[in-house]
């Protein structure tokens, strides 16, 4: 998956990833004022199918729509894409840069290095 997201279909795209699944009038109702047009929220969906995002089953007279991509996934696909992009590829480059520029204390990093060692051992 290498897909990247328009900020507007990422919006749509975390409403799927919290309901699990939802007609176009759910996830309108989830997203803040002003609320899109539902013709709008409509045509978002249509293209997150063609990405392969998000996938349909009918319910009633319309559809539902839930999402074929997991969140985790696609955070991890632009976490690296930021890294790759910004940092060269190094996340000892990203970290340091977040530390300095977002004045992160000792304690956060000292929990980032916990479950970047949690996750060495899975």
């Amino acid at each position: 998956m290498s897909k990247q997201l328009t900020k507007a279909e990422e919006q749509i795209m975390q409403v799927l990833w919290t309901l699990e699944e939802a007609s176009v009038k759910d996830v309108i109702a989830e997203l803040s004022e002003p609320k899109p047009a539902y013709n709008t929220v409509s045509t978002i969906i249509r293209i997150l199918e063609t990405k392969e995002f998000v996938g349909h089953k009918p319910k009633g007279r319309g559809y539902v729509y839930f999402p074929l991509i997991k969140k985790e996934a696609y955070s991890n696909q632009s976490i690296h894409k930021l890294m790759n992009g910004y940092f060269g590829g190094s996340f000892k480059s990203m970290v340091s840069f977040f530390m300095k520029e977002n004045k992160m204390d000792l304690k956060e990093l000292e929990s980032i290095l916990k479950e970047v060692e949690k996750n060495k051992k899975e």
